[in-house]
Parts: C-alpha cells; structure tokens; sequence
C-alpha cells in the first residue's frame, strides 16, 4: 500500500470516526441530562427553572471558556479517535493526556501523523477501560477501606497526586528542550505564586504558556539554534 493509498483509507477511517462519535457524544449527553430531569419528573422534585438557568449561566460562564480552550489545546494533540474518546469519557488532564503522551514517547510516534492517532486512540481507550475497572473495585471496596481513606495521615498524599503526576511527566520535557521549557517555567509559576488563582485555572493558563513556548522556539529556529536543543 502507497502513501496515497494510507492517506485514502485514513481519511475513511476519521470520516467513521466522526460519524460514531457525534452519535456517542449526543446520545451521552442526552442521557445525563435527560436522567435529572426524569428522575425530576418521577418524583416530583424538578427545580425552578429560572433558578436552574441561573445557576447554569453562573457555572457555564467558568466551564464553558475551559471546554473551548481544552478542545483547541487538546484535539490536535490526540487526533479524531482519541478526542471523542477523551471528551466522553473525561479526565483529560488528570488520565487522558499523560496517558496518550506516554503511549506516544514510549512508541516513538510523532505527533500529527495517523500512527499518533491510532496510539492515541488505543491509550485512552486502554486508560478508559483500566479506570472504569479501578472504580467498580472502589465502590466495592469502599465501605471496607473507608478508615484507610479517611485516615488524616493519607490526605497529603490525595491532595498532591496531580501535581506530582505532572511534575513528573514534564520534566523529561524540560530536560529535552530547556531553552524552550525554562522562560515559560519560570514565568508560570512566578504567575501561580503571586496570583493564587491561576492555580484553579490552569486550563486557561496553558494558552500563554504554550504561545510563549512556540515564540521561543519560533525564534531559536530563525536564529538556526533549535537543533541545538
């Protein structure tokens, strides 16, 4: 098969995607919605709609933006499969994204290209399956492991396991590119130190640390440095 011939058949296989996932996506967004309001229905219990919109306007006005800058951030990274996947099932930042990058390092695949699609598509499949597995043996296992959770002693440990997660996924990507990695560092966490807020956005944080990054590349590439990295 000739590289035309890849192209054709890949372009087929994300035109199914697309199709698949649109369906997916729609129908689990129409049965967790729906639930509420059946639930609602059932037993008498729906809320004032004014209020409901309300309250959805004051949280939408946070979440929404986020949604957008996570979908622009994240869909070029994982590709057709791995997006739909990534966004039905959620968690992106905290499973899907270390996991597809992983998954990436480890076959030595680049980004852009249908084999980084394909490898993204299977590790957030493989990270959905695994996680789904994990919390039925959770809501099995709550009751007994209860005190062990609860225990003041494991708190610290819960309270930093995604900025130890991320800590120590980025810092083989300092490592690699420094020149890149080191402005844009230095600059978030002066920015997360001194404007505690930023720190329950990093969403959006990631737009002009990632605009920094690609200036500073940009610019090593024009002065004929960026091979040096």
């Amino acid at each position: 098969m000739n590289e035309m011939e890849k192209q054709v058949y890949f372009d087929k296989y994300n035109r199914q995607l697309h199709i698949l996932g649109k369906v997916l996506l729609a129908v689990s967004f129409i049965a967790m919605i729906g639930f509420s309001f059946v639930a609602g229905i059932i037993f008498n219990a729906m809320p004032d709609l004014g209020g409901f919109l309300s309250g959805l306007l004051n949280v939408g006005i946070i979440y929404y933006p986020v949604a957008i800058v996570e979908f622009l951030v994240y869909a070029p990274m994982l590709g057709v499969g791995g997006s739909y996947l990534a966004f039905l099932t959620g968690n992106l930042t905290n499973l899907k994204i270390p996991c597809a990058m992983s998954a990436r390092e480890l076959s030595g695949v680049k980004p852009g290209t249908p084999e980084n699609e394909v490898i993204s598509t299977l590790s957030i499949a493989s990270s959905a399956i695994v996680t789904t597995i994990i919390l039925a043996a959770g809501v099995l296992l709550m009751t007994p492991l209860q005190p062990v959770l609860s225990a003041p002693v494991m708190q610290p440990a819960f309270n930093n396991v995604v900025p130890a997660l991320f800590g120590a996924f980025g810092l083989k990507y300092y490592l690699k590119s420094p020149k890149i990695a080191v402005v844009p560092f230095i600059i978030m966490t002066l920015l997360c130190i001194f404007v505690p807020a930023v720190q329950s956005n990093t969403s959006i944080a990631i737009i002009p640390a990632g605009l920094m990054c690609i200036g500073i590349g940009a610019f090593l590439d024009k002065k004929g440095k960026l091979g040096d990295l």
